[in-house]
């Protein structure tokens, strides 16, 4: 395996494929450099002699700035640079496009085709509480609709308890009527039970005006104060929307319908380099298929911002893509904290210093692709192609984000390793072949043999057979775990 990788001709660093020791001489460029102390994988070597306050360039672009000399051969890390980022920014629109070089393949899914012309990829029963007083009743509703029925029929049989619907002022209010509106409207779930109090700001009666059309065939509404034994009545409930949902069949659905967001966690040296690329890389097959991909976790666009504004396809949408990334960049000032403290000491073992650093990584899910829309946190996707959708970098929060603007599964590379799902397939890619190896219970797909010397393209190839399984039914990890959750952006007070 090669042991380095200079990623961009401009480069003044080179990442470590694996574990270098002093005293290791690697060849860059014609010109040899001994390496000065052991350089861990996915850390960065410095190819030439910094000063301090020279400017640091990774993926052809400034992610740093050192802090004091550093000497060529030697590890560049969070000791030894610091980020540029500070405060907000003026953009100006310049429109860089690139030749798109995937053709039109119409290939198919097996998904469910819903009543109002939505696909589904999943034929799940959900039960959803309007606020979390009654986290403890829709546990045990859906627990006993798995034991009378065995889950035969169904995906899944799923309760999502959340801790919000009461005490919420303003935009929080706001943002948790968004989320469980858009779950209870989501092809995924074939039924859903949605369950109340009765005394709670988010009132059953007026979130079921807030949901506007739905299938009152598959959507039923229960009010525990206003029932006798809410077990029984939430079991007959319960019982209607089975019967429904398990007549439901898998057919043909164009490659066109699939949605998928793209997210990461737990990154490290490696997530530009493999997995985040190879997302990119599907990202671009998926817009050409007439598909949409959906990029999130505004605060790790943050050094990136203008190569996302320039694929923007109108000044509008441009327009729109600022106001997205200085609006979260106000909310950090807002709340005292600095935009640019962003890497997790998981980031920084793993080898990425910066939120530069990081971004820049992190930016490559989308691809090349044009931006089509700029969505705010808790709305429902509009247009087709690339998104950009307001929600932080939070794991939980970003992909129950991801899930409710309609994406079907969330594509979620990672080079630390995570086993957490959302309501939707929450498909793990690894960075790196080690974790894989480790973590087989966690990871579905390793991205690591790109460094291996599988091309690039055949990954791809192999990724995009896999993601059509799992649109057609393969169950990821976190599904056959169970490990199923939401979490709800929250900014603001509590009563």
């Amino acid at each position: 395996m090669t042991e380095y990788i200079q990623i961009n001709p401009a480069d003044n660093v080179a990442v470590a494929l694996h574990s270098l020791s002093k005293g290791t001489v690697i060849e860059v460029n014609g010109n040899s450099i001994e390496l000065m102390e052991d350089i861990p994988a996915g850390h960065k070597i410095a190819l030439k002699n910094f000063t301090k306050g020279d400017m640091v360039i990774k993926y052809g672009f400034p992610i740093s700035h050192t802090v004091k000399e550093v000497r060529k051969g030697h590890l560049l890390n969070e000791k030894t640079v610091k980020t540029n980022l500070s405060g907000l920014s003026t953009y100006t629109y310049a429109p860089k496009f690139e030749k798109q070089i995937f053709a039109i393949e119409n290939r198919t899914f097996k998904g469910y085709l819903r009543a109002n012309g939505e696909a589904g990829i999943r034929n799940e029963i959900w039960i959803i509480p309007t606020v979390g007083c009654v986290n403890g009743i829709i546990n045990q509703l859906a627990e006993g609709l798995r034991r009378e029925t065995g889950g035969k029929g169904v995906d899944a049989i799923m309760a999502y308890p959340h801790n919000y619907g009461c005490s919420q002022l303003g935009d929080d209010h706001e943002n948790t009527k968004k989320i469980l509106r858009d779950m209870v409207l989501h092809p995924n779930a074939g039924a859903v039970l949605v369950v109340g109090l009765g005394c709670e700001n988010n009132q059953p009666d007026v979130f079921r005006e807030f949901l506007g059309d739905y299938d009152q065939e598959r959507v039923k509404f229960m009010v525990t104060q206003k029932v006798g034994d809410e077990y029984e009545e939430g079991m007959e409930l319960l019982r209607e929307l089975y019967a429904k949902a398990i007549q439901d069949q898998r057919e043909d659905i164009p490659l066109s319908e699939l949605r998928v967001g793209l997210k990461c966690g737990g990154s490290d040296g490696f997530s530009g380099i493999t997995a985040n690329p190879l997302l990119g890389m599907f990202s671009d097959f998926l817009v050409a298929q007439g598909g949409t991909s959906v990029l999130t976790e505004v605060p790790e666009m943050f050094g990136a911002e203008t190569i996302l504004m320039n694929r923007c396809r109108t000044k509008e949408l441009f327009e729109d893509t600022v106001k997205l990334i200085n609006d979260f960049k106000e909310y950090f000032l807002s709340h005292g904290e600095p935009v640019g403290e962003n890497p997790s000491p998981g980031n920084k073992v793993g080898g990425i210093s910066t939120l530069e650093d990081k971004a820049l990584g992190c930016t490559q899910k989308c691809g090349t692709s044009y931006v089509e829309g700029v969505l705010p946190y808790g709305e429902r996707l509009k247009v087709k192609g690339l998104n950009l959708l307001s929600a932080p970098g939070n794991d939980l929060v970003a992909a129950t984000a991801l899930a409710s603007c309609g994406c079907h599964m969330v594509l979620f590379t990672t080079g630390r390793g995570t086993p957490f799902g959302t309501y939707v397939p929450t498909m793990k890619i690894s960075t790196n072949s080690t974790l894989a190896k480790n973590k087989p219970g966690w990871i579905d797909f390793n991205a690591g043999v790109i460094v291996e010397n599988e091309p690039m393209e055949k990954t791809c190839e192999r990724f995009i057979e896999y993601i059509i399984k799992v649109a057609s039914g393969e169950f990821v990890n976190n599904e056959k775990k169970g490990y199923k959750e939401i979490a709800i952006f929250k900014t603001g007070v509590t009563l």
